[in-house]
């Protein structure tokens, strides 16, 4: 049975949700998540956790658990069928944890579920929120017909947001839409297990990301994605983009599916006492893995402010946590968008395309700037300064 009050309300029950509400369990916060889904997905897309993201994630006690179950991966590689463009080497991070930790986001889930259930709190399911509207008090939320009164309400329900709807906050972009395939499968291959690869082929992008348990997560710009992946269909993928001397043969799909993303940014993160996070404030191309990433780092922000402001701090800390975000996501959101344009270069400019990415690679500090940028400390430097 739902409670009729509670300081904070967290709408969505992915990687950013429950990060925002065990943030604020942790610190004494009465917080009630929701979901609309009857059970958590198993077969969530996400499947890297960057250095900076894991840094924020150890503020709460997560990342130690996470590590323990995920593949580290000290190098991530841009290729061109056989050839590698660019390697980039994760060990001189300045973070202690110097790698990208491949992990399904299923698991990433699970154990943010069960920490947050070790302090007493657990997801509601299903619950559908229907309606909000702004009281003097904070917000009533109606919830599968009853009233449920909170101090503030965290919109993360993703990219169709009841939250960010109620609240009237637009959420600008281009109208056109990317279609992606993805897969977990296991394949034979000569592809190294420890480091994510992103192939760059003229239909476009290919992310190959080996998981734990010999399994690899495929993920692909395509045209039109069917809803299940076959065997045929995931080979033919890897047959177009991935290497060709020693060409990868899937042996099983353990699952597929597909998805469609914009590239939009909510207008604010924050309309009173109604605020946003993760896929509910901007969505992108899955290039460079940084989606849930930039959620998780969301989540942990508002919640350290939501806890302060409710424990007798100033509200301008809400208004600092969406002026801190925002250029993130906007940043994020340019990233991702390059890193696709670089995929899907006209085959007249391939070679100079790849003699760039070659040169680049050569130049020591010019990687690490980019190990920087994919990891996330490039986030924490632009904050420290």
């Amino acid at each position: 049975m739902l409670p009729t009050s509670t300081d904070v309300l967290v709408v969505g029950a992915g990687p950013t949700g429950l990060a925002a509400a065990l943030t604020l369990a942790r610190r004494g916060v009465d917080v009630t998540v929701l979901d609309q889904q009857a059970e958590p997905p198993q077969t969530s897309r996400a499947a890297v956790v960057h250095a900076y993201t894991l840094e924020v994630l150890d503020r709460i006690g997560v990342a130690a658990p996470l590590v323990a179950q995920g593949v580290r991966a000290p190098r991530f590689t841009v290729r061109d069928r056989d050839r590698t463009l660019l390697s980039v080497p994760f060990h001189r991070l300045p973070s202690r944890f110097p790698y990208a930790l491949l992990i399904s986001q299923a698991v990433t889930e699970a154990v943010l579920v069960g920490q947050l259930a070790d302090l007493g709190v657990r997801v509601r399911r299903p619950c559908r929120l229907t309606d909000l509207s702004v009281t003097a008090t904070g917000v009533l939320a109606r919830v599968d017909g009853t009233d449920l009164r909170a101090r503030y309400v965290v919109g993360a329900d993703g990219l169709h947001s009841t939250v960010r709807q109620a609240a009237g906050i637009g959420f600008a972009g281009p109208s056109d839409e990317e279609s992606f395939v993805l897969a977990d499968v296991r394949v034979d291959s000569a592809l190294p297990r420890d480091e994510a690869a992103l192939f760059l082929a003229r239909p476009g992008p290919l992310v190959w990301a080996p998981l734990p348990g010999g399994v690899v997560r495929l993920v692909a710009a395509v045209p039109t994605a069917p809803p299940e992946p076959d065997a045929a269909y995931l080979q033919a993928l890897l047959d177009e983009r991935g290497p060709t001397r020693r060409p990868d043969r899937v042996t099983e799909v353990l699952w597929g599916s597909r998805f469609r993303v914009h590239h939009r940014i909510a207008d604010t993160f924050r309309a009173g006492p109604v605020l946003l996070a993760g896929d509910a404030g901007h969505v992108h191309s899955p290039a460079g893995g940084q989606g849930m990433n930039l959620g998780i780092c969301d989540a942990v922000a508002l919640g350290t402010a939501l806890a302060e402001v409710l424990a007798g701090g100033p509200e301008t800390l809400l208004d600092d946590y969406t002026a801190r975000q925002r250029p993130m996501a906007e940043d994020v959101v340019s990233f991702a968008a390059g890193l696709t344009r670089l995929a899907t270069t006209s085959p007249a400019r391939r070679p100079a395309r790849d003699a760039l990415l070659r040169l680049l690679g050569a130049v020591p500090p010019v990687r690490q700037r980019i190990a920087l940028r994919l990891s996330g400390l490039s986030h924490a430097e632009r904050r420290a300064g």
